[in-house]
């Protein structure tokens, strides 16, 4: 209960520091709105013709999106945990009677319900420029859930990278470097179908696109539903591998 109680305490204080520095929220929010009307607006036109299976590319990009937002914003996890690094703020929370693991829980977490407030911004933007549910409302709730899942389990990578580096700036460049091809290689903003055959085994079978396309099954019912199960059994062997790994290198640092 203790461990439990140092973890929410923790939590609140990194959303506390979101709430005072605005700009960071607005910033995270900013880019996945740019995502969403450059791919729409400028490819949507050539890739609706590539077979998406739904109505318009709007309601093909949309799951796409918020799977990618949840990647992206779970960098700033290991961004977070350097910067607090750099400032000797976790050697301050040493000095304290507290759990080791709630520094490290706690930042996941904050981060976390973060990437719910920015979802909400995806959501209502894409419904401004025509995306729609159309697989029930429960199915479109789970979808969120699951995207949440999976960008939780990348911020525990993102997290192990941070006590790695440990300077903020070499950590979001070293994030992006890994994410990028990850992110693009996927089913993101195409088809699989329309890659060449090496590119495509590869794009199908990461964790990404099994993650994807779980979110549109469930908010557009195109697909296949075992990308659920798959999407999941991926975040949970994320999380099953990096939770020790981080722990593990966060006692090592500090």
């Amino acid at each position: 209960m203790w461990m439990i109680r140092d973890i929410l305490t923790i939590t609140k204080r990194n959303l506390t520091r979101l709430r005072r520095t605005p700009q960071l929220l607005v910033f995270s929010s900013i880019q996945p709105v740019m995502f969403l009307l450059l791919f729409n607006y400028v490819f949507g036109g050539a890739i609706t013709r590539a077979g998406t299976g739904t109505s318009s590319y709007i309601n093909f990009l949309l799951p796409g999106i918020l799977a990618q937002t949840t990647i992206f914003g779970s960098l700033q996890t290991g961004v977070g945990m350097a910067d607090d690094l750099s400032k000797g703020v976790v050697d301050r929370f040493r000095s304290l009677p507290m759990s080791r693991a709630a520094i490290v829980a706690g930042r996941t977490l904050s981060d976390a319900l973060r990437n719910v407030l920015v979802i909400c911004i995806m959501l209502t933007a894409g419904e401004l420029i025509g995306f729609r549910f159309h697989n029930g409302l429960g199915h479109g709730l789970l979808a969120l859930l699951v995207a949440l899942l999976f960008g939780y389990a990348f911020s525990w990578i993102s997290l192990l990278i941070g006590l790695l580096v440990k300077d903020p700036e070499a950590v979001q460049t070293a994030g992006f470097l890994w994410v990028f091809p990850l992110v693009f290689a996927s089913s993101v903003f195409v088809p699989t179908q329309t890659m060449p055959t090496w590119l495509r085994h590869f794009a199908e079978n990461q964790p990404i696109t099994q993650t994807v396309n779980a979110v549109r099954y469930l908010t557009q019912g195109i697909g296949d539903a075992s990308s659920i199960y798959h999407a999941v059994l991926w975040a949970i062997g994320i999380l099953i591998v990096f939770i020790p790994l981080a722990v593990a290198q966060y006692r090592r640092t500090v």
